[in-house]
């Protein structure tokens, strides 16, 4: 089967996802200002350990073979580990993202014991000055620490996974170069105007420039550097990334929040992309399966504004939550568009009627105030 038909079949939806990210606790340490969740505080809502438990089950029922654990930071979760345990025992891969504030060398011994279990080691600077000014201060130390825990507990290839922004584009052979040196595997995603990020991705995100350096870099690095498919609005500059290269949201992808609800994706938690409960009548199964909004994803797809331009094809139009967030219409180009297609009608789109995350978790910010006199 060839890659064009695979992802035309793909786009119908299938009986389970390929990639299910399970946001366990909006809960951080952390306040990184691109938070595509805008996670800091826990939400008491949260699902229980048995309704976590009862998830799984499902998720065992239809087969889904690993799911993408995050947060927030996941192991705030007191029962952490005996959720992941649970999963691996119904035959259920884990793959989790954390900024390895807690992982001790205790902890890199009991994880590396652990079968069926990948770590990806959140990181977005090749040094302090960088990486803090993203995540917070002592955050860079936090994850190389975190890095060395789990090198010295023989974990394995672990990933390091980076947020590319206008910062530290140049630093992409650090990156491959760190990730060498430890035997783990680096993974680049793009910068999502979603939650924080979506006051941030006016100063965060890669300039037309910047697209053309990194689309560059991965055709070079593509075969051994993880993308998650998040930079297939690149392939307008003309040969192909590796990859599926198409939005998989409600077709093979999906996410839970903390609180049980299902969305179409993880970088779109809004109220017009929120497709049912795993609380609701039927579980995670009905709306995966019968999700109106799902079944509307699993259609084909209108080119709207992009239909004469010949890099349609190669592109899809970009990222519908890129677009989302913007304020910039479905079924028009990507405001990262490599023609420069949505420059002007972002121009025109206020800020501040661009939609804005359904929650948000943030924690106050801290203001200190002068000391009277």
């Amino acid at each position: 089967m060839s890659v064009e038909s695979l992802v035309a079949q793909l786009k119908t939806g299938l009986d389970a996802p390929i990639c299910l990210t399970w946001e366990l606790t909006y809960a951080c340490n952390l306040q990184c200002i691109h938070c595509l969740s805008s996670s800091g505080q826990r939400d008491p809502r949260e699902l229980t350990t048995a309704e976590a438990k009862r998830v799984l089950d499902e998720l065992h029922d239809l087969q889904v073979f690993y799911i993408n654990i995050g947060g927030g930071e996941p192991m705030v979760r007191r029962d952490f580990f005996e959720l992941v345990d649970y999963s691996i025992g119904r035959d259920i891969g884990v793959k989790f993202s954390t900024n390895g504030a807690f992982i001790d060398a205790q902890k890199a011994r009991r994880l590396a014991a652990m079968d069926y279990l990948d770590i990806q080691i959140s990181l977005d600077g090749l040094d302090a000055v960088t990486n803090d000014a993203v995540r917070g201060v002592g955050s860079y130390d936090l994850a190389r620490t975190a890095m060395e825990h789990l090198a010295a507990a023989d974990f394995g290839p672990f990933k390091i996974s980076v947020v590319v922004t206008r910062h530290n584009v140049d630093q992409l052979d650090g990156f491959k170069a760190l990730a060498d040196s430890y035997g783990a595997q680096l993974r680049v995603t793009r910068l999502r105007p979603s939650g924080r990020g979506a006051d941030t991705w006016g100063d965060l995100h890669p300039t037309n420039a910047q697209q053309r350096q990194i689309y560059q870099w991965l055709l070079a690095r593509g075969e051994t550097v993880l993308t998650g498919d998040s930079f297939f609005h690149l392939n307008a500059f003309g040969e192909a990334l590796p990859g599926l290269n198409m939005c998989g949201a409600g077709r093979v992808v999906c996410l839970i929040d903390p609180i049980g609800d299902v969305y179409a994706c993880p970088f779109v938690i809004h109220d017009q992309f929120k497709a049912g409960s795993v609380r609701d009548d039927g579980g995670f199964s009905r709306v995966w399966k019968q999700s109106p909004l799902f079944l509307e994803l699993r259609e084909p797809q209108s080119a709207g504004a992009c239909a004469s331009c010949g890099s349609y094809d190669a592109c899809q139009g970009g990222c519908m939550a890129a677009k989302f967030f913007t304020g910039l219409p479905l079924d028009g180009p990507d405001p990262e568009c490599v023609r420069g297609a949505a420059d002007e009608t972002l121009r025109q789109v206020s800020v501040v009627l661009a939609p804005k995350p359904s929650m948000d978790h943030s924690k106050p910010r801290q203001v200190q105030l002068a000391q009277r006199r």
